[in-house]
């Protein structure tokens, strides 16, 4: 008899988020999902969000995120305007948190305006990233150096407290993004974002040492 079975373990403050065989219904229980339908993905341990009209997310059950850090791999597709994959946090609501997303479409691309941004930071409702781009241009969203696969999975370590949020990705030592958040909710909601579809896998919650 083949087993499915999905679960969260906490061990020394870490909080990592194990899949194995997992089905529909018990990602249904494990998140709480927004405009989107979660789903086991094409890979072992991987979940999918799929494509709608508008910003959706799935937010983790039973799991609190202040400060700390964040590691999770995510796959989205060299598909122009067609790719918004990461992470929100520090939630409230369905509408009001914070989030760093990439836009894989333009990890590669020749177009060197573009290329600048890569790796996002939003904060809405009130900050949302044409906002951002439109008054402090360069600010919130960067490049990514050495630029990932835009089809492939891609590591992002993600870490917040009260004065930063640093976004690394795939093991470099040198932040992509750094920005100061320009938010402070009070929220602790924290959850799979998207703008189209994507994928996640390997998640890991780490809380700061109290």
């Amino acid at each position: 008899m083949k087993t499915s079975f999905c679960f969260v373990s906490v061990i020394f403050l870490l909080t990592t988020v194990n899949c194995l065989a997992q089905t529909t219904e018990e990602l249904q229980k494990k998140y709480t999902v927004f405009n989107r339908t979660i789903s086991p993905g094409t890979e072992p341990g991987s979940i999918h969000l799929n494509e709608a009209e508008g910003e959706g997310h799935a937010w983790i059950n039973d799991t609190k995120f202040t400060n700390g850090t964040i590691e999770v791999d995510i796959k989205g597709k060299d598909k122009f305007q067609g790719s918004f994959v990461g992470i929100n946090f520090h939630g409230v609501n369905d509408s009001t948190f914070e989030a760093v997303y990439f836009r894989p479409f333009n990890f590669r691309t020749a177009d060197t305006v573009r290329k600048l941004h890569a790796v996002q930071y939003i904060a809405p409702p009130k900050f949302g990233w044409e906002k951002l781009r439109n008054e402090f241009p360069g600010k919130y969203e960067q490049p990514i150096s050495p630029a990932p696969d835009p089809n492939e999975w891609f590591h992002a370590r993600i870490t917040v407290d009260n004065n930063n949020i640093k976004v690394y990705v795939n093991g470099s030592s040198t932040p992509s993004l750094v920005v100061e958040p320009l938010v402070h909710t009070s929220g602790t909601l924290i959850g799979l974002w998207t703008d189209t579809d994507g994928n996640w896998k390997n998640l890991k919650i780490i809380p700061a040492s109290q």
